[in-house]
């Protein structure tokens, strides 16, 4: 008996599991959509050079915050998934550390654009003072993500996800309209978005889940601890996602970033997948021993790489609709970029799950080698490419990055979690129910005049 009722609640919670999957997965795909609709508008309305600085500014603040956060986000994960006790001063310990963080970051960038300008590129002085004010909202908002996501709220935070790009589009859509759209609007729209989305969350811990108790500084040294051990591999993640803009920004142009920023926003619809099933996972594979958080994530691997490469072969058919019929012939150049970008994808999924479920099983360090792999290709072949090749020089090296660092993470996850190499290959039965999904919605039924259903 104890058996049945054993195997019914995992099969209860594979279920549930499922489910808050495909919620969040859309949730991402909804929040894509709706990115890429308010990428259109700036694009159509502020032209490539308007969208590139746009898309710099933006760039400058998530890569800044993301460096400046020190991993607690990590390890609120962890720690709020485990030990359930130390919620309420985790809780204010995240607002804490944000502003020390947040304000630190904004200072040592201010000072290194006094020393070297060009690092700032084309961007206008208060602009770039609003970006950097912004930093502690943003520290903030990726820790109550993380730590809501320990307890398995992934709804209030798929709300909070959908917030900022609905903000954007109503907002720089109605700017748009009125003919008072430009860069600063479309800047501080983007963060007072921001900002919405982390109050929100901030909201819920009170409310809702463990609330705020009292700061507790030797948790915070060891929140501190574990994740400055995952930060060397965020550092390098950052490094494969957002140095590449930064550098085309910086070296070829606004007008050359605004390309390129359209590839990587399109090419950036695989990586969705493979970042739902990561939040999904975690609170899980944390909490599961070895062996089993291994099979767990290679199930997820296979699951999407099989949607990846159908997604891929997608986006890059249709590149040129994607590129220029939405966007114009100004955007001719970003069809090629696309199409390289997406050949990474696949590596994309390998960073994305595997290093994930080596974080949640104690071993940040093996993920930030990975991750580091790619950081130096990217280094390397974008100071070769960027300079003559621009945004296409930038989508080679990405995807080079992606695959090397993919390949070398999924080495360390076979042999850390004891996984298989075969674990990791789609099987048959996957491949062939993948395949008749596919061919389900190939023919759509035909309705005669009469309302009559023909199965052609």
């Amino acid at each position: 008996m104890s058996g049945a009722v054993s195997r019914s609640t995992t099969h209860s919670r594979r279920q549930s599991l499922a489910s808050a999957t495909v919620i969040t997965y859309a949730t991402q795909l909804t929040v894509a959509c709706l990115s890429l609709a308010n990428v259109l508008i700036t694009a159509r309305y502020l032209g490539p050079s308007g969208r590139g600085n746009v898309a710099f500014l933006t760039v400058i603040a998530w890569v800044l915050a993301s460096l400046a956060s020190a991993g607690v986000e990590e390890s609120n994960a962890n720690l709020a998934a485990s030990e359930p006790h130390l919620r309420r001063s985790l809780a204010t310990n995240s607002i804490v550390l944000a502003v020390l963080l947040g304000s630190l970051a904004a200072t040592i960038m201010a000072g290194l654009i006094q020393i070297f300008p060009a690092i700032a590129g084309d961007s206008s002085p208060e602009l770039l003072a609003l970006t950097l004010a912004s930093l502690p909202i943003l520290i903030l908002g990726l820790y109550m993500r993380w730590f809501v996501r320990a307890d398995y709220a992934f709804a209030v935070t798929n709300v909070a996800l959908l917030a900022v790009p609905l903000g954007n589009v109503a907002v720089n859509g109605l700017l748009a309209l009125l003919g008072l759209l430009t860069v600063g609007t479309a800047v501080a729209t983007w963060i007072a978005g921001k900002a919405a989305a982390t109050m929100i969350l901030v909201w819920y811990v009170a409310g809702r889940l463990a609330g705020y108790g009292r700061p507790d500084l030797r948790l915070m040294g060891r929140a501190l601890r574990f994740g400055l051990k995952t930060q060397a591999g965020r550092v390098m993640l950052l490094g494969n996602f957002r140095l590449d803009q930064w550098l085309v920004g910086a070296i070829s142009g606004a007008r050359e970033l605004g390309l390129y920023s359209i590839a990587v926003a399109w090419a950036e619809a695989l990586f969705l997948l493979p970042t739902a099933l990561k939040f999904v996972q975690r609170p899980d594979l944390v909490r599961s021993k070895r062996k089993e958080a291994g099979r767990h994530a290679a199930a997820a691997f296979r699951a999407a790489t099989l949607v990846t490469a159908v997604l891929a072969i997608g986006i890059f058919v249709a590149a040129p609709f994607l590129c220029v019929t939405l966007f114009g012939e100004e955007f001719q150049g970003s069809i090629v970029e696309l199409r390289v970008l997406v050949i990474g994808g696949f590596g994309v999924v390998a960073l994305t799950v595997f290093g994930n479920a080596l974080v949640a099983k104690g071993q940040p360090v093996l993920s930030s080698i990975a991750l580091g792999a790619g950081f130096i290709c990217t280094i390397c072949f974008d100071v070769i490419l960027i300079p003559p090749y621009a945004g296409l020089g930038a989508a080679v090296a990405s995807t080079l990055a992606y695959t090397a660092a993919g390949v070398v993470m999924g080495t360390f996850f076979v042999r850390a979690l004891d996984a298989k190499v075969s674990d990791l290959v789609p099987r048959g039965g996957e491949v062939r129910w993948l395949v008749s999904k596919a061919r389900s919605f190939r023919r759509v039924p035909e309705t005669k005049p009469e309302g009559t259903v023909v199965d052609p």
